[in-house]
């Protein structure tokens, strides 16, 4: 119907108790909490979130309101000679229906995501039939190293497990002809369009006039990719203004395909079942 909002769903964003989030999150323009949160997908139509987890695998320490999900995370506090003994807590939140994945931060934690000891990782998203999200590209830390968060790393993994479905976060940024190169050839690799921003745009027109460049390499990737069924929006929230991402999302998406990338997509692929 003309006139009806859009839907979204936000595929990757973070809700933390951590300092260094709650100084972004006012650089953004709102507040680091779950309540500010609630109150900005309410206002601009945010129906459902997904959190990428920072915090313990321990399931009882993941408790979300009913419009999030939560994608259980390993971030640079587990050692990769840990994973083994983490696999029961993992598999502990994968059986629940709030847990609709697995997130990896390899930049992080230094290791490649075709690495044989993760095995066991994607053997569990497997069983359970929920995807592996990746964090790919820049990272926010200069400790981290870009070798192991590059694009192409994920190549290897997506072709050792054909029926496992990944995601390449952040669209492999700035590594796009990369990411799209994996893309193209994986079809079990779909990709989210979190954090291409950061804090607030004040001027979005003169901002998209200024990065004009920015904006038409995105489009034009994603139309030679032409798999925009495959593309999920997010946002990297507190990182991004809400409102100001969707605007600057809609500038290289093109409408036709503003349903599937904002809510079908990660509908499907998170199988969240809203209707």
């Amino acid at each position: 119907m003309k006139g009806t909002p859009l839907r979204i769903i936000d595929s990757h964003f973070h809700l933390c108790d951590y300092e260094g989030f709650d100084r972004i999150a006012i650089a953004a323009g709102h507040v680091n909490t779950e309540e500010n949160l609630r109150e900005s997908y309410k206002k601009f139509h945010y129906v459902y979130g997904i959190v990428m987890s920072n915090k313990t695998l321990e399931p009882s320490a993941h408790v979300y309101p009913d419009y999030l999900s939560y994608c259980i995370g390993l971030d640079s506090a587990y050692s990769n000679e840990h994973i083994e003994e983490s696999l029961p807590l993992i598999e502990e939140n994968l059986k629940r229906k709030q847990c609709c994945g697995i997130k990896l931060y390899p930049g992080y934690n230094h290791y490649y995501v075709s690495d044989s000891r993760y095995d066991p990782v994607y053997e569990l998203a497997r069983k359970y039939k929920k995807p592996v999200a990746i964090h790919t590209g820049l990272t926010a830390t200069t400790n981290a190293l870009l070798k192991y968060s590059h694009p192409l790393t994920l190549d290897e993994a997506a072709v050792k497990f054909p029926d496992v479905q990944f995601v390449m976060c952040h669209i492999g940024n700035p590594f796009l002809q990369d990411a799209i190169a994996v893309l193209e050839k994986n079809h079990n690799v779909a990709v989210d369009l979190s954090g291409l921003l950061e804090g607030r745009i004040y001027d979005m027109n003169a901002f998209l006039k200024s990065q004009k460049g920015y904006i038409n390499m995105l489009r034009d990737w994603l139309c030679y990719l032409n798999r925009y069924d495959s593309v999920m929006f997010g946002t990297d929230w507190p990182l991004a203004n809400l409102g100001e991402y969707v605007t600057f999302v809609k500038a290289f998406i093109p409408e036709h395909y503003w349903p599937d990338v904002f809510f079908n997509n990660a509908n499907r692929i998170y199988k969240l079942g809203l209707h």
